[in-house]
């Protein structure tokens, strides 16, 4: 069986699209540069394979902009991997970014229709890598057709990456004067927003509003506007036009931004175009890496919802709580289910209906058709009056749906409707319905997927419910009698394996990190602390993604051997100093092997990275808010740089909040309540601990002329509390 990495994951802030355009500046790569003229047109559409190696890999994994998923096909030839991109498009730039099982030989083919196929690139001398492809061609189907594998796995890709334009799309934007209301360095300038390259960027003050905006040089129409977004985010902005650079006409407005790309569909006109952000989605400013301007016919259709011009009055008005009404209890607990239709394949293995009422937050039911009209409900095993629904939705979410009760499965009376869903989890109460069976009836959905539930909670009085499982206890409150349960205090002198395992790996750990992790070699002891020390070295028996490491380092983790739910974690560490260098102190959840990653959860304790010596991060990773949208907070010292003298790093993990320390300082606390805004609570399952010294990867760029090896992270001590 293939070894792959044991964990390819994200960190904070990882952005998928600047760590592609990094890699092509600094590998020799095939197919040479390709032209800029076209925009990502893939990410996010639907895709179909020949096969898949298992459930963990789905073709999905290859469009969805992150690079610690892949699509893994079998182990056999031919193979192939296709996007619809839902309409025709002027093709002009095709990525491929290769995990290890690579292909030798492939063509790049495009369709009308998905069966008649014209090849518009073809090797036989692949190398892995990724694979930047300047080439020609239109049609509304790509794909990969892998015709000689290069390993005795099968093909696999981190992401299958499409550029071009639909219909006459030029950015007017392109090279502009652009200015800000403010800069939060010298390096993040407005001009960067503009200046067609995703390795720079605009950056923000740290405050609220802020804005950055654009001199197309006359009037312009305008219909489509495109938000490159950095990690640092809007969640409320206005897209605005003016004649002058004074007034003011607002085209597009939401409060409900998420990141990522917003490719937005508008009609104005005017000299000046603006975005104008009112409230920030993190602690820091608002960050673009561009921000583009496009006239005519535009794109496809925006991926982010336009602005409401009313706001339609939902039946009835539901009132937003987490106590259920008195007297009713949860009827939905483990019921039988049915669905219109469910997933139990490659894109979603075992995505069920009967996963909709499990109370587990890492388990779904999915829709197998990507439409309107699907929906879930039921059998409450007898008649009930219904006072209250929760929705808990992953990110396939309804915009538009009704909840509907039945005494028959057939005849339905519909009890709430709403054609402005976000997501997110729904708690609706003030209902009130009769009836045996209960319904979620899809009529619009709010993504270009299916539909998608962590959990469909249902309460009222009478049914036949069954016991729901005790909830799990949480951890002594705030600042409340703390025992040390657990310790290593490292004052041995070798690696105790009783608590921890030296992970080995040259797989860049899902961020194209440049480190070979060692068995061991890279850990020392020394005067009561461990050593993790990072070396610049190629040694031949090293290979790594990108060909043979040029450098080596040490990472260790206490999987299967250590795991908590709930506590005071923390670490006493000196950490080193140098550009691209990454160390980390932090958990994943115990899960990882069944559910993957984000599901299981990730709290990261302690995150620096060597440009910023001053600053540590703590923030978590979940479904709905991973990677580049992960949530928490920045902590910088008033004087000095970390790596000047030890410092404890801690969080307090609890079942309803988590709070972050630096030397005993409360710097960020998150409550579950914001996290249920942007996704689900994985947090109430044991998590390990990891520590490692990356080198390199997407947030912290690569080391340079200035980064001085050895580098060395220090750990005194790890401590858990509970």
């Amino acid at each position: 069986m293939k070894k792959h990495a044991q964990f390819n994951l994200h960190r904070s802030r990882l952005i998928n699209i600047s760590l592609l355009i990094f890699l092509l500046l600094t590998l020799s790569l095939p197919g040479g540069n390709a032209s800029a003229a076209g925009v990502l047109i893939s990410q996010g559409k639907p895709v179909t394979a020949s096969s898949t190696e298992n459930a963990g890999f789905p073709a999905v994994n290859a469009v969805d902009g992150n690079i610690g998923t892949r699509w893994a096909s079998a182990f056999s030839d031919p193979q192939w991997i296709q996007i619809d991109l839902g309409a025709t498009a002027s093709i002009d730039r095709v990525v491929l970014n290769w995990e290890a099982a690579y292909g030798r030989s492939y063509q790049i083919q495009t369709s009308p229709n998905g069966s008649t196929w014209t090849t518009i690139y073809s090797t036989t001398t692949g190398n892995g890598g990724t694979d930047d492809l300047a080439i020609t061609g239109s049609g509304r189907y790509v794909r990969m057709n892998g015709t000689a594998r290069a390993t005795q796995y099968g093909y696999s890709l981190w992401e299958f990456q499409v550029y071009g334009t639909f219909g006459g799309s030029t950015n007017l934007a392109l090279g502009r004067p652009a200015t800000s209301s403010s800069n939060e360095a010298a390096g993040t300038t407005p001009n960067l927003a503009v200046d067609g390259s995703l390795t720079s960027r605009w950056s923000s003050g740290f405050s609220d509003p802020q804005w950055i905006q654009i001199d197309l040089g006359s009037t312009q129409t305008i219909s489509r506007a495109v938000l490159r977004w950095e990690a640092a985010y809007g969640r409320s902005y206005q897209i605005q036009t003016s004649g002058n650079g004074t007034s003011w006409t607002t085209i597009y407005s939401t409060t409900t931004g998420d990141g990522g790309s917003d490719d937005l569909t508008v009609s104005g006109s005017g000299r000046y175009i603006r975005m104008y952000g009112t409230a920030r989605a993190t602690p820091y400013g608002y960050s673009l890496f561009e921000f583009e301007v496009y006239g005519g016919s535009g794109g496809p259709t925006a991926t982010n919802p336009p602005g409401p011009t009313s706001t339609p009055t939902r039946t009835p008005t539901p009132t937003r709580t987490n106590t259920p009404p008195t007297g009713s209890v949860m009827l939905s607990y483990n019921k039988p289910t049915v669905a219109s239709t469910s997933q139990n394949n490659a894109n979603c293995s075992g995505c069920t209906t009967d996963k909709a009422v499990d109370l587990l937050n890492y388990t779904r039911w999915a829709s197998d058709a990507w439409d309107d009209s699907q929906w879930i409900y039921v059998d409450l095993g007898a008649t009930a009056t219904v006072t209250r629904v929760v929705l808990r939705w992953e990110a396939a979410y309804g915009r538009g749906y009704q909840i509907q009760v039945s005494s028959n499965a057939s005849s339905w009376t519909t009890i709430y409707t709403t054609t402005t869903g976000d997501g997110g989890i729904d708690d609706i109460t003030g209902l009130n319905g009769n009836g045996r069976y209960v319904r979620m009836n899809g009529t619009a959905r709010g993504t270009a997927w299916g539909w998608s539930l962590w959990e469909f909670e249902i309460y009222g009085t009478g049914g036949a419910p069954n016991p729901t499982p005790v909830t799990p206890p949480t951890a002594t409150p705030h600042g409340s009698n703390w025992t040390l349960v657990w310790s290593d205090e490292f004052n041995g002198t070798s690696l105790d394996g009783s608590n921890w395992t030296s992970e080995v790996n040259g797989s860049g750990m899902g961020n194209n990190e440049l480190e070979y992790y060692t068995n061991g070699q890279n850990l020392s002891f020394e005067n009561g602390a461990l050593v993790i020390t990072a070396r610049q070295e190629n040694p031949a028996n090293y290979q790594c993604w990108y060909g043979t490491c040029t450098y080596t380092s040490g990472r260790i983790n206490t999987q299967g051997k250590r795991q908590f739910t709930y506590g005071r974690i923390e670490a006493r560490i000196r950490v080193p100093y140098g550009q691209g260098i990454w160390p980390a102190f932090w958990m994943l959840g115990n899960n990882i092997g069944s559910v993957g990653w984000p599901t299981c959860g990730e709290i990261d304790i302690m995150e620096n990275i060597g440009r910023e010596p001053n600053i540590v991060h703590g923030t978590v990773h979940g479904p709905g808010y991973s990677g580049a949208a992960g949530i928490g907070g920045p902590y910088t010292l008033p004087s000095g740089n970390f790596s000047d003298a030890y410092h404890v790093f801690a969080v307090e993990w609890e079942s309803n909040v988590f709070r972050w320390y630096m030397d005993g300082n409360l710097y960020y606390t998150l409550n579950r309540s914001t996290v249920e805004s942007r996704g689900q609570w994985v947090f109430d399952h044991p998590n390990f601990i990891i520590l490692n010294l990356a080198v390199g990867g997407a947030w912290p760029g690569n080391p340079d002329g200035t980064t001085v090896f050895p580098q060395r992270m220090y750990i005194d001590y790890v401590r858990v509390y509970q």
